[in-house]
């Protein structure tokens, strides 16, 4: 069994900070590609950042320069490291993951998600 767990949200006055936490927990193998999404009220869940198992990061226009992605492997952890915070990123934040569960017996991949975690940023 394999779970991700989002971990850190909270309230924050705009230009504040917060890091989320993504922690992969269970029967691992390997974790490649991990993502963090958000979600606002009446939105569709978009895109944030995206880190690769080597360290490769990739993040949203909207979010450049104000959030930073990170892992540890040793861990099985991804960590969502966000400053300059404004009103238009509260949202549920959400992580995913593509996961080889161990004993599977193949190279399959597996993709998981977290229960989310909401960051409020007052204004």
């Amino acid at each position: 069994q394999v779970q991700l767990v989002e971990s850190g949200g909270g309230l924050v006055q705009a230009g504040g900070s917060l890091t989320l936490s993504c922690a992969a927990s269970g029967s691992i193998f390997s974790i490649n590609h991990v993502r963090w999404y958000r979600q606002a009220p009446g939105t569709q869940r978009e895109s944030v950042a995206f880190i690769t198992r080597g360290g490769t990061t990739d993040d949203a226009d909207s979010v450049k320069g104000r959030f930073t992605i990170s892992r540890d492997n040793a861990k099985n952890t991804v960590y969502l490291q966000m400053s300059s915070l404004k009103p238009e990123d509260t949202a549920v934040y959400y992580c995913n993951a593509d996961i080889r569960p161990s004993g599977s017996g193949t190279s399959d991949l597996y993709r998981y998600w977290g229960q989310g975690t909401q960051v409020t940023v007052s204004s």
